[in-house]
């Protein structure tokens, strides 16, 4: 879980899109609008209602659709809130009734006794279900800062990490150039979503889409290149490392062997590319970010030129060249 405090308040107010807006309003228990939502899950209660509270999660968010209503409207007929009231007894995060459905009275009374929120939305029970969910899952996902930079190249997303002065923010701002976009420079939020997705974006919305290059300062992105060069967030794809160029290290030449780096679980493809000068580190990452998405395709060069070095070598003309020598007796 995310290291904050999340309340029904906050899950009123949150900012989302059209097309993620929960719509939610506050119909009855507004003084339990504090309340901590501490689980990344729902609950439909019809069993609770119904008086079979064993197992009931009552940790999670309760969701009312119109079955559960129905059977409340049967309740308030036969006015029977007993177990109602053995519901609210427990500590309920918040009621969540979909389709603008409304509780009867006797319901909003004993939830503001209980101090209980009850919200309602003018989704549908499936729609919204997807929709909190997905949210939920963002909000209390696992989170890690690290020191790099992320950006977009050819749609993939690259995390950039490396050394103090190695030249992440170079490198990055020539791709940039190259009509490629930047998420962000300096330090990078990420969060797993369902367990094997990794999503970055600036850890300050503010100065997010501002470099530091050292000899010419502090610039901004967005300016100086436009809304084009720039976004929000990104998945991160490939992490490549960059590292001043080591003459005694043995640095792959091949490929064959397909490199991961571990970050919040999730194992992204990893490239260490030693830096020197005469090598354009801009070009070696837009071509690593072709390649990598060729791997994804079910291609990969490496091990096709390994496959070719072994045909030729078992093949009747490579035979022939190595026994046709004056010098094999």
């Amino acid at each position: 879980m995310a290291d904050m405090r999340f309340t029904v308040l906050d899950l009123i107010d949150i900012k989302l899109k059209e097309h993620n807006s929960l719509n939610l309003r506050c119909i009855g228990g507004r003084k339990g609008l504090v309340r901590e939502i501490t689980v990344p899950d729902l609950n439909r209660p019809i069993g609770a209602i119904m008086g079979f509270s064993d197992d009931f999660a009552f940790q999670r968010v309760q969701l009312f659709g119109r079955g559960e209503v129905s059977y409340l409207r049967r309740l308030e007929t036969d006015d029977e809130t007993r177990t109602i009231q053995e519901m609210f007894n427990l500590p309920i995060p918040c009621c969540i009734f979909t389709y603008n459905l409304t509780p009867h009275k006797d319901f909003l009374d004993i939830a503001d006794a209980a101090q209980c929120p009850i919200l309602q939305t003018d989704l549908g029970t499936a729609e919204f279900s997807a929709r909190l969910m997905r949210i939920l899952a963002e909000i209390f996902a696992p989170r890690q800062s690290i020191h790099g930079v992320l950006v977009e190249v050819f749609g993939l997303g690259i995390l950039i990490l490396g050394d103090s002065g190695v030249g992440k923010s170079e490198a990055a701002l020539e791709l940039i150039h190259r009509n490629h976009r930047l998420v962000a420079d300096d330090v990078i939020d990420m969060h797993c979503v369902n367990g094997n997705i990794l999503i970055g974006e600036g850890a300050n919305k503010i100065i997010g889409h501002h470099m530091e290059i050292r000899g010419l300062g502090i610039i901004n992105i967005t300016h100086m290149f436009g809304v084009r060069a720039i976004r929000d967030r990104k998945e991160i794809q490939l992490v490549v490392k960059l590292e001043i160029w080591d003459s005694a290290k043995d640095y792959d030449r091949i490929g064959t062997e397909d490199q991961y780096m571990e970050l919040l679980g999730v194992s992204i493809p990893s490239l260490e590319i030693p830096v020197q000068p005469g090598r354009n580190v801009s070009i070696i990452i837009e071509t690593a970010a072709m390649n990598e998405r060729l791997k994804s395709m079910g291609y990969n060069a490496a091990k096709e030129f390994n496959k070719n070095i072994l045909k030729w070598i078992e093949s009747d003309s490579a035979r022939s060249v190595f026994f046709g020598h004056d010098d094999i007796i």
